[in-house]
């Protein structure tokens, strides 16, 4: 294989991981003359100093400074060391990539990406009428704008009950005076409105894919969470194959035509019924589970970008076992005084 420079996001991996150290070595297990470049929002991000894994690192703008200082930072990258490919995987960037994708692309950088309206199907005020289209259900979920609005929906949906934010933030809460809390915590920090929903008690099942962008895709992979963080992050999991949560990927695929990275995240009650609880444009930090199994989605999004056809074989081992650890290394602080003065290393 040609050596080929590709971009990845999302390379904090702390204790609530981005998928970008994930994705990074699932490319350099399809092409080890693959040259992953980081970009990191933040000089401690773990990724920057891993250098048998991220070979060039750089410091990106916030995505709330503005497109035009995003894009001028991507090509500064692509004139200056080089650039094939980016593979973002943080929600708040997405909207920059999505909007500029044609404007890169005539750069030569090349990405495989959801439209705009596919991006709005993660919206939690969605979860209804998509989980409709799929085939399953959803939980009970309203919006409200104020303290009246947020009583009478915990009258509806009862305790414990999530309160959520439109698109980021979400906690279980116990009390009216612990949803008040939260609720002005997601006010104050994202604004109206804000959700309350039902929690639906069951097995917490997800599944990963890479949607074709014509109603078909380059695989999935179905797991099922075992241990998880006090931040509700996986920390051990295995494969399985749902049939109904596989048959709703199936018909989002081809009912939205979606294009790119996704993950959908769901409960499997003891019913046997399964409740769609959240959409994920873009692929989650146990993206390698995937990898790990045989079905290199990482990979297989990034030929799709350059233009290639990706297989579309995903017939993984039902009860692999996925396990994150933690690890440590020591390294010269010399690189962290690098990026930090001139914004790359």
């Amino acid at each position: 294989m040609s050596e080929i420079k590709v971009a990845v996001s999302g390379i904090n991996a702390v204790d609530n991981p981005g998928p970008g150290v994930g994705v990074a070595k699932s490319i350099k297990e399809w092409n080890p003359k693959a040259k992953i470049v980081g970009l990191a929002y933040d000089p401690m991000e773990p990724g920057v100093y891993m250098k048998w894994l991220i070979d060039k690192s750089y410091l990106m703008p916030y995505p709330s400074q503005g497109a035009d200082a995003f894009i001028q930072r991507l090509l500064y990258i692509k004139e200056n060391y080089g650039l094939d490919a980016v593979i973002p995987t943080l929600d708040a960037e997405l909207p920059i990539y999505i909007e500029y994708a044609q404007r890169l692309k005539d750069f030569q950088i090349a990405s495989f990406l959801p439209t705009k309206e596919q991006f709005r199907l993660r919206s939690k005020e969605r979860l209804n009428s998509v989980a409709q289209k799929i085939g399953i259900k959803a939980p009970k979920t309203f919006s409200v704008i104020d303290y009246a609005g947020l009583r009478d929906a915990l009258k509806e949906v009862g305790y414990p009950a999530m309160v959520k934010g439109l698109f980021y933030k979400a906690y279980k809460v116990y009390t009216y005076e612990e949803a008040v809390e939260k609720f002005n915590e997601i006010v104050a920090q994202w604004g109206y409105p804000v959700l309350v929903q039902e929690v639906v008690k069951g097995e917490e099942l997800n599944l990963v894919g890479v949607g074709d962008g014509e109603g078909g895709h380059f695989g999935f992979l179905n797991i099922k969470k075992l241990w998880i963080t006090q931040l509700g992050k996986i920390w051990t999991g295995v494969t399985i194959r749902n049939p109904k949560m596989i048959s709703a990927a199936e018909n989002f695929v081809r009912e939205f035509k979606w294009r790119g990275a996704f993950e959908l995240e769901c409960i499997y009650t003891p019913e046997g019924e399964v409740y769609l609880i959240e959409i994920n444009p873009r692929f989650p930090a146990w993206v390698y589970f995937a990898t790990g199994a045989g079905v290199n989605l990482p990979a297989r999004l990034l030929m799709a970008s350059l233009g290639e056809e990706p297989p579309r074989d995903w017939d993984y081992e039902v009860g692999k076992l996925y396990v994150r650890f933690s690890d440590d290394f020591v390294t010269d602080m010399g690189l962290f005084q690098r990026i930090s003065t001139y914004g790359e290393v």
